[in-house]
């Protein structure tokens, strides 16, 4: 599984938090683009969405924190790409 498939079910989870939906394999699977059959493959998925069917909806510190957590993961994911397309674009101007 990528990072940015997790990112996908974080940020699911939260915009049917906020729209006051509610939290479904197939709510989740909808909103984030991705199979059904690709969460139900990915125990690590599951747990996620159903960490946050068990968070009240209440704007707690916990659920800022919970959503700061998948921002940096997001922030890191993409600064790993830029590093990793900069590594290849040097090679290639040596080269």
């Amino acid at each position: 599984m990528t990072a940015p498939t997790l990112n996908q079910i974080e940020r699911a989870c939260a915009d049917l938090t906020r729209d006051k939906h509610p939290i479904t394999i197939a709510a989740v699977a909808s909103r984030a683009g991705i199979s059904r059959s690709t969460i139900y493959r990915n125990p690590e998925l599951r747990a996620t969405i159903e960490h946050h069917r068990q968070t009240p909806p209440d704007g707690s510190i916990t659920a800022i924190t919970d959503e700061l957590a998948t921002l940096r993961q997001a922030v890191q994911t993409l600064a790993d790409t830029v590093r990793h397309h900069d590594t290849q674009l040097r090679r290639l101007t040596r080269g």
